[in-house]
């Protein structure tokens, strides 16, 4: 897990937090160098934030809940929270201090459905096939912003209307202004081979072979090669941007208050910024829900300790809601929502049963904090193939779908495909349920006015779904069942 740390705050810095730019267009934003050295402030605090929010929940939830599970703020929410709610620069629909006020209500609203037992059975309201799709198209989001130049290794970049993506790979500075796609000098850039060979190939190596922290092992390789300043791929280049970096590298240990991200929550809505705070705020709560209490779920599942008869399993309620103070106490850090971690599995494959895991995991992220220079000092292209790595092991999930009926495929499809390419979460999410409510009504309405004697082929081969839900019901429902 120890990659969320540079891998969140390279993400969310993109937004550029709360600084301020008047030109109209925000991607010019970085040519002020103004602009350039607050977001780089930016990033250092959200170091220090990521740091101890996933430091600080980790060691709540191992004391509370007794499950070998850490937090930290999620991959993919924080992808849909930076480049479609905030946008590059701000240029999205909603302000950073905005987004940051969804996200605060947003774990409200979870407490309020951990407390009554509905979160998990929500979950189950949900097509299987639409939740397996959401995490594959995220998976493919994360490969395609690691293949970007901005949080990535520069593989790929835009190129016009006619071609609105296309082959990456030049230095920054044969880049069209206009069209963002490269003059040349394709595929010849030396920070994007460094990436590919040393944070790449070499870390899927180690990963073939288990070996323990491939992914960080990869991140420090192509880290340590890039911090020499007189080489091609240097991140301290000799201008002021590199000499500010290279000035706040020396200091290796030191404490970075939190001045520009903490508690700027904005509560102040138009009329405007409220169809896109509800639409960023219902977003985070429907992917939460499937990415924390699937996760979750499967870890405990990992440790063998749910229940089958009801699926539940010991101090749920707790864990739930313990997830869903840290969302809001994240939003407070200036963070994306907190959510468990799927790689909580590798301690729990060395034997972690207990909640000592996640205070381990814990304490060890709160010690991180103080080495905020070293952090902060990974260039991007050294985080884009971890961002690819993690992706790839997301869309490993594909073969979960249902690819025996239509009615289960194209919704799936939709999802995964809309996700990554309109580069939202949102609009992925509603694609999918709008194909997959529409088409399985009609199918349904004919098979119903047929009298089943019109069915599609495979029809019976759909996987089931009912609006009753399934599993143990909420608690106050099976406690109105026995008054009756």
């Amino acid at each position: 897990m120890a990659y969320i740390i540079a891998v969140n705050a390279s993400i969310l810095s993109q937004t550029g937090g709360t600084c301020e730019c008047a030109l109209a267009d925000k991607f010019q934003c970085d040519t002020i160098p103004e602009f350039a050295d607050c977001k780089e402030e930016v990033r250092r605090d959200l170091i220090t934030a990521t740091a101890a929010l996933a430091g600080i929940s980790s060691l709540f939830f191992g004391l509370f809940t007794n499950l070998p599970v850490a937090l930290a703020p999620g991959m993919g929410l924080n992808a849909y929270f930076a480049y479609q709610v905030v946008g590059t620069n701000g240029s999205g629909s909603i302000s950073y201090r905005t987004a940051l006020t969804a996200v605060f209500f947003e774990g409200i609203i979870f407490m309020f459905l951990a407390l009554t037992g509905m979160r998990q059975w929500l979950v189950r309201l949900i097509p299987a096939t639409i939740k397996t799709a959401t995490g594959v198209g995220i998976g493919f989001f994360l490969t395609e912003i690691g293949l970007s130049y901005s949080s990535g290794i520069g593989a790929i970049t835009g190129g016009g209307i006619s071609t609105p993506l296309s082959l990456g790979g030049c230095p920054p500075d044969m880049i069209s202004e206009t069209t963002g796609g490269c003059n040349g000098g394709q595929m010849t850039n030396p920070t994007m081979w460094l990436a590919i060979f040393c944070g790449g190939i070499l870390t899927a190596f180690l990963m073939a072979f288990r070996v323990k922290y491939a992914l960080v092992i990869g991140i420090a390789l192509v880290s340590i090669i890039s911090w020499p300043r007189n080489t091609p791929v240097t991140y301290f280049p000799h201008t002021p941007e590199g000499d500010s970096r290279f000035a706040f590298f020396k200091q290796i240990i030191t404490w970075h208050p939190l001045s520009k991200i903490l508690n700027q929550l904005d509560w102040s809505l138009d009329s405007t910024s409220t169809t896109h705070f509800i639409l960023a705020l219902f977003t985070f709560l429907y992917v939460d829900i499937i990415d924390a209490t699937a996760t979750l779920y499967s870890m405990v599942r990992f440790c063998g300790v749910v229940n089958p008869k009801d699926g539940d399993f010991p101090r749920s309620t707790i864990a739930y809601c313990t997830d869903a103070l840290f969302i809001s106490i994240g939003a407070l850090f200036g963070c994306s929502p907190v959510t468990a971690f799927i790689e909580s599995g590798a301690g729990i494959a060395e034997g972690g049963r207990t909640g000592l895991t996640a205070v381990v995991a814990g304490l060890c992220f709160i010690g991180s904090i103080f080495f905020a220079p070293i952090f902060a000092s990974i260039p991007p292209w050294a985080t884009g193939c971890t961002l690819i790595l993690v992706g790839c092991m997301m869309i490993r999930q594909i073969t979960q779908v249902n690819w025996r009926y239509i009615g289960d495929v194209l919704p799936s499809f939709v999802v995964m495909t809309f996700i990554p390419f309109s580069y939202s979460v949102a609009y992925g999410l509603i694609a999918g349920l709008f194909v997959y409510t529409t088409l399985n009504t009609l199918i349904a309405l004919v098979v119903f006015f047929s009298n089943n004697r019109i069915e599609p082929r495979e029809y019976d081969l759909k996987e089931y779904w009912t609006w009753r839900g399934s599993g143990r019901a909420p608690w106050f429902v099976r406690a109105m069942r026995r008054n009756r």
